[in-house]
């Protein structure tokens, strides 16, 4: 198995549970307050690195308590960090409101540091680039640092991965990078312009995104799975009940994670769709983001009850 790289960014996620969002002007009272380690690409090291992964994280932090829960939080998980601190900036931050009754969310992301992550910078990690299995980035950095990452592992013959969030325009020669991109509904449609409200759908988003050159697409659709498609293949990956949904916060992280550990052990890709699905069935059993990405042996556990 090759080592998984992934360019990305880490907060500081303040997740604040309420019945309801506050109006503008109004103040209300929370029910429960939580701070942990997030950040998309964050998120989806650890997942990859719980997953079985040998995962190596590009990124940029500060030098403050931020810093230091991210680096215990990749040392626990058994990420290996490829960053450089700074002083002069902060480590990046998440509000996040979680809705009580359904566990749905609303996320505000500042990145700090990690907002100014630069072609430099990729170009100084090239050889860990190259030289990966897999590859995935996704748009909380800088998008000209995301396109320079995805030619530099598209010439070393990694299998590369876009994640497309949060939601940007993305030019055509930066999705032709790609074996595969991984947009949820809202995220597959800001892309092609087709509302994806059902699996017909996202098959004709995921036609949409090969049209623009990508080599696969696999629309994330929550309680209702994922879509996979390739120019042969069609198969909609039903969701995994793994229990009770307490928080879908990071649930497409965990599937990105483990997509990306099944892909570097060698896995088809249908079959690493479904245990990127199984990852993020577990994941939302859990409050966090990070802290809730399940190990291997649970995730193998739920794919072997089917």
């Amino acid at each position: 198995m090759g080592h998984i790289a992934i360019l990305g960014v880490f907060v500081a996620d303040t997740a604040y549970r309420a019945d309801r969002q506050p109006r503008m002007g109004e103040t209300i009272l929370g029910n429960s307050f939580a701070l942990g380690p997030g950040g998309k690409g964050s998120n989806q090291a650890v997942a990859a690195a719980m997953a079985g992964g040998d995962v190596h994280f590009i990124s940029r932090l500060g030098q403050d308590p931020f810093a230091d829960m991210a680096l215990e939080t990749w040392k626990k998980a058994g990420v290996i960090p490829e960053v450089t601190q700074h002083e002069d900036t902060y480590t990046g931050a998440a509000y996040i409101f979680i809705e009580e009754a359904t566990g749905n969310n609303a996320i505000i992301i500042s990145p700090g540091v990690a907002s100014t992550i630069s072609v430099a910078d990729i170009d100084a990690r090239a050889d860990l680039i190259s030289g990966a299995s897999v590859f995935i980035t996704q748009l909380e950095q800088p998008m000209d640092a995301a396109h320079r990452a995805l030619e530099i592992a598209r010439d070393g013959g990694a299998k590369t991965i876009l994640n497309p969030a949060p939601a940007a325009a993305i030019s055509d020669d930066m999705l032709a990078l790609c074996d595969y991109v991984t947009p949820n509904e809202s995220e597959a449609e800001g892309i092609t312009g087709i509302a994806v409200t059902s699996v017909d759908d996202a098959d004709r988003a995921a036609q949409a995104l090969m049209e623009k050159g990508v080599g696969a697409a696999i629309i994330t659709l929550g309680e209702n799975g994922a879509l996979y498609r390739d120019a042969e293949t069609r198969v909609h990956i039903p969701p995994f009940d793994a229990g009770l949904v307490v928080e879908t916060t990071g649930a497409g992280d965990a599937f990105n994670g483990g997509f990306a550990a099944a892909l570097a052990r060698g896995a088809d890709p249908v079959d690493a769709v479904r245990f990127g699905s199984a990852t993020a069935g577990i994941s939302v059993t859990r409050p966090g983001t990070a802290p809730s990405m399940p190990e291997l042996s649970e995730i193998e556990a739920l794919l072997a009850r089917g």
